[in-house]
């Protein structure tokens, strides 16, 4: 369809609104995770609220920071467990990552965590019987945890083609990373969180770990001064 005067330059093509419509999901986490972080800081994991991203869940997950270079999933929508053919809750994200890119992609997760950036990833997978072309498109954004310390990140992965064959691992095609904040500021005493109040599933995983203990300073009794004492012997 054209537009006035015949111009075609304001032509959509099918091919841009099927992107647009595929990245979607990836769009809506973005605007999400920006809606909490403003310019200056990084948001907290206990921040995050399904509801607020409610139609990219299918794509979102959650991850923790277990080395510099390296993040676990802890929670993961349905479409990395397709992408995999496996729950991938509790596995490395690299799992996602052929093997030959991982130390590529284990240095965007560094910038990730270290600067703390916004990475963007763009990934192909790696081809073979059964395993047709596929795209996809990765975003990853910094999360402080409610101590305060950058290791927990908010992410999402969209992908075009069909899945095939599983498991579906991925090349990386290309890495772009930008500042998460504008003013320097990325960390700070977090704020009190009423954990109670999180859906169940984005509540922070306590293990068996114990309660923190409350420090009560030892009293320390008042010094007594003590008289000397006399040795008195009787013979009577």
């Amino acid at each position: 369809m054209f537009g006035k005067g015949g111009n075609d330059k304001d032509v959509v093509s099918m091919t841009d609104r099927e992107k647009a419509k595929r990245m979607a999901p990836l769009r809506l986490v973005e605007s999400y995770w920006h809606g909490l972080a403003g310019e200056d800081m990084v948001p907290l994991r206990s921040q995050i609220d399904p509801r607020g991203m409610e139609n990219a869940l299918e794509n979102a997950f959650l991850m923790e920071r277990i080395a510099p270079s390296m993040a676990k999933i802890r929670v993961a929508g349905t479409h990395l467990n397709d992408l995999m053919g496996m729950q991938v809750a509790g596995m490395p994200l690299s799992s996602l990552i052929a093997p030959s890119d991982r130390e590529a992609f284990g240095a965007a997760v560094t910038r990730l965590f270290a600067d703390p950036a916004i990475i963007k990833i763009e990934l192909e997978a790696e081809g073979g019987f059964g395993k047709p072309e596929l795209d996809a498109s990765m975003i990853l954004m910094p999360l402080r945890s409610d101590f305060g310390d950058m290791s927990r990140a908010l992410g999402a992965l969209v992908s075009h083609g069909r899945v095939g064959r599983t498991p579906r691992r991925f090349k990386v095609k290309s890495v772009e990373a930008t500042p998460a904040v504008q003013k320097g500021i990325v960390s700070r005493r977090p704020v009190d969180i009423v954990e109670d109040e999180l859906p169940p599933l984005l509540r922070p995983l306590t293990g068996m770990s114990e309660a923190k203990a409350d420090y009560t300073p030892r009293k320390v009794a008042p010094e007594v001064k003590r008289g000397h004492l006399r040795l008195v012997i009787s013979n009577d």
